[in-house]
């Protein structure tokens, strides 16, 4: 997506000027941004309207990659990301935002509108292994399996050869129940 097409409040347009185009119906609210009406607010719009928010090193994940890749309509309220390079990193963090301090592998991260996010396959992965902290991933799971199909199927194969993970018995039975809903 063309940068022109995506207004962050502050830059170009002040915050009141972006709500008075919204209710006039010329942008809808994406995430942090507003985009023309008739545009496609398709992953890399998404991508681009926290791009912000994700710093260099860091890759979206969980829930904020899941609603990337098409899970919901609504952005979640607080985003999350995690580091994606070997070395340390200091996070700037907000109430917005939980920074995970730990690797995600190169082969789990995709640029999507030039942002780095956490593939689907290792989305769904993170967020079953989340679910025995917070039961509420459970909505993101399963609007990812809509989303982005065989994302169950996937994590399944992959949290079956983890060893020693924690939440990966809660996680693993909710993934079985969602690819099997999903066949």
């Amino acid at each position: 997506m063309h940068p022109a097409f995506l207004y962050l409040p502050g830059e170009r347009l002040s915050e009141s000027e972006l709500s008075a185009a919204r209710i006039d119906g010329h942008v809808v609210e994406v995430g942090d941004a507003y985009i023309p009406a008739d545009l496609v607010a398709g992953p890399d719009v998404r991508a681009s309207s926290v791009a912000a928010l994700v710093q260099p090193g860091t890759a979206a994940c969980t829930q904020t990659a899941a609603w990337i890749h098409g899970a919901g309509d609504a952005p979640p309220v607080v985003h999350h990301v995690r580091r994606c390079i070997e070395r340390r990193i200091r996070p700037i963090t907000s109430a917005r935002l939980v920074f995970h301090d730990t690797v995600l592998p190169d082969a789990d991260v995709e640029l999507i509108g030039g942002v780095p996010v956490s593939t689907p396959g290792r989305t769904m992965l993170d967020l079953a292994t989340t679910l025995h902290r917070d039961p509420r991933v459970l909505v993101w799971m399963d609007r990812l399996a809509v989303a982005a199909p065989g994302t169950a199927e996937l994590a399944v194969a992959a949290l079956r050869d983890l060893r020693r993970v924690p939440g990966s018995r809660v996680g693993l039975a909710a993934l079985e129940r969602l690819a099997l809903r999903r066949r």
